[in-house]
C-alpha cells in the first residue's frame, strides 16, 4: 500500500475505533441503568455501578506508559478494542449487578486503553500544521459515536440482547481491520532519565511545562459532569419538564461537535496558546447569561447551544495545547495526565454543581462552572506570559529556572 494511502488507512481505523468506543459507552450508560431500575434495583446503587466505568478508565491510566512503549500502538488499540467487544457480547448472557459492574469495568479499562494509544499515535504522528485539525477529528468522532449509542437504546423492542449484539457487530468492523496495520512505538525516555523515580520526575516536568493544559482539561471534566449529572437536578427544581431537559442537554453537545472541526483548524493556524483563553473566556461570559436566563426555555436554549459552540471542543484543543508544550517523550505521560485530570474534574463537578444548586437554586450551577472556564483563562495567560519571559530572558543570555 503507498505511503499516504497506509497513513489515511490508519487514522480512518484509529477514528473509526474511537467511534465504536464512543457508541459502546453511549449506549451502555442510558441501557444499563434503565434495565437495572426495571428489575426493581435502588437508584443509589444503580448509580454506584455506574462508576465502574469510570474506575475502570482512572485505575489503570498511570500504569500504561510503560506497556506501551514495550508492546507499541497496535496491541494496546486491539487488547482494548477486544475487551469492550467481547464484554459487550457477554451483558446478556447473565443479568446480575455485580456480573455487569465488573463487564463495566472491563469497558473502562478497555476504553482506557483504546483511548491512550489512539490520542497518543494521532497526536505524535500528526504533522504540526494539521494536528489540531486530527485531533479535533478524534474527538468529533467520539463526540458523535457518544451521540448515537443511545439510539441503539430502542433496540430493546426487538429482544433484551439486540442492542449489545449490534453494538458487538459494530466494534467487530473496526476491530478485525486493526490487524493490518503496522505497529509503531512511542518515543522512550533517554538513557539519563533512568533514575529509581525517572516516573516521578517526568510527571513533574510535564506538570512544569504544561500545567494550564492540564488545568484546561480538569476544567473540562468539571463542566461535561456539571451539566449532565447536575442540570437535571436543576430543572427540575426550577419548573422544568423531563421533555424540557431532554430538549436542553443535548444543544451543548450539539454546539461542540458544530464547531469542533473549524476550531481545530483554527488552532493549527492562529495558535493554540491564544485560542484557549479566549474561547474559554467568552464560554464563562455564556454560562454567566445562562445562570441569568435560568428560568427560560428559550434563553438556556440559545446560551447552552454557544456555549457547546465555545467550549465544546476545550478537552481536543487542551490535548494539542499540551502537546505543543512537551518533548515528544513527554506526550505519552502527559496524555496520562490529562485522562487523571479529567477524571478528577468529572467527579467534583456533580459534588460542586448540587452543592450550588443548593446554595443559589436560580443560576448557581452555571456561575461555578462560569468560575472554572475563569480558572481555565486565568491560568492559560498566566502560563503563556511566563513561558513569553522565559524566552526572552534566553534570548538576552539570562539563566533561566
Amino acid at each position: 500500500m503507498p505511503f499516504r494511502s497506509y497513513h489515511l488507512f490508519r487514522f480512518s481505523l484509529l477514528i473509526g475505533s474511537v467511534f465504536v468506543c464512543g457508541v459502546a459507552e453511549g449506549m451502555l450508560l442510558p441501557l444499563i441503568s434503565a434495565l437495572l431500575d426495571e428489575r426493581g434495583v435502588s437508584p443509589i446503587v444503580n448509580g454506584i455501578g455506574t462508576t465502574a466505568l469510570y474506575i475502570g478508565m482512572l485505575a489503570p491510566a498511570p500504569f500504561m506508559e510503560k506497556p506501551m512503549q514495550r508492546l507499541g500502538y497496535k496491541p494496546f488499540l486491539f487488547i482494548g478494542l477486544m475487551l469492550i467487544t467481547l464484554s459487550l457480547a457477554l451483558f446478556p448472557l447473565y443479568i446480575n449487578l455485580w456480573f455487569w459492574f465488573i463487564l463495566r469495568l472491563a469497558v473502562g479499562i478497555g476504553d482506557s486503553m483504546l483511548h491512550f494509544a489512539a490520542q497518543t499515535w494521532i497526536t505524535i504522528g500528526s504533522p504540526h500544521r494539521k494536528k489540531g485539525r486530527n485531533i479535533a477529528l478524534y474527538g468529533l468522532s467520539f463526540g458523535l459515536g457518544f451521540a448515537a449509542g443511545p439510539l441503539l437504546v430502542r433496540l430493546l423492542a426487538f429482544g433484551l440482547a439486540v442492542p449489545f449484539i449490534a453494538g458487538t457487530a459494530a466494534c467487530l468492523v473496526f476491530l478485525i481491520p486493526l490487524i493490518l496495520l503496522k505497529n509503531e512505538y512511542p518515543e522512550t525516555p533517554s538513557h539519563e532519565d533512568r533514575a529509581q523515580n525517572r516516573w516521578l520526575n517526568r510527571c513533574g516536568q510535564v506538570v512544569f511545562a504544561a500545567w494550564s493544559g492540564l488545568i484546561a482539561t480538569f476544567g473540562f471534566g468539571f463542566l461535561e459532569a456539571s451539566l449532565n449529572n447536575s442540570f437535571p437536578i436543576f430543572a427540575l427544581r426550577n419548573g422544568f419538564r423531563l421533555e424540557d431537559i431532554s430538549s436542553l442537554l443535548p444543544m451543548f453537545v450539539a454546539g461542540g461537535l458544530l464547531t469542533q472541526l473549524p476550531i481545530g483548524v483554527i488552532g493549527d493556524r492562529f495558535g493554540r496558546a491564544r485560542l484557549l483563553p479566549s474561547l474559554s473566556l467568552l464560554g464563562a461570559m455564556v454560562f454567566i447569561l445562562s445562570g441569568l436566563f435560568s428560568s427560560s426555555f428559550y434563553g438556556l436554549l440559545l446560551t447552552l447551544s454557544a456555549a457547546g459552540m465555545l467550549t465544546g471542543s476545550l478537552y481536543s484543543m487542551s490535548m494539542g495545547y499540551v502537546s505543543d508544550m512537551l518533548d515528544t517523550s513527554l506526550i505519552p505521560l502527559g496524555n496520562i495526565l490529562m485522562s487523571v485530570c479529567y477524571s478528577f474534574g468529572s467527579m467534583a463537578g456533580p459534588i460542586a454543581g448540587n452543592t450550588l444548586i443548593g446554595l443559589v437554586p436560580q443560576g448557581g450551577l452555571f456561575y461555578g462552572i462560569s468560575l472554572a472556564l475563569i480558572l481555565v483563562t486565568l491560568s492559560s495567560a498566566i502560563h503563556q506570559s511566563l513561558r513569553a519571559n522565559r524566552k526572552r530572558l534566553a534570548r538576552h543570555g539570562h539563566p533561566v529556572n
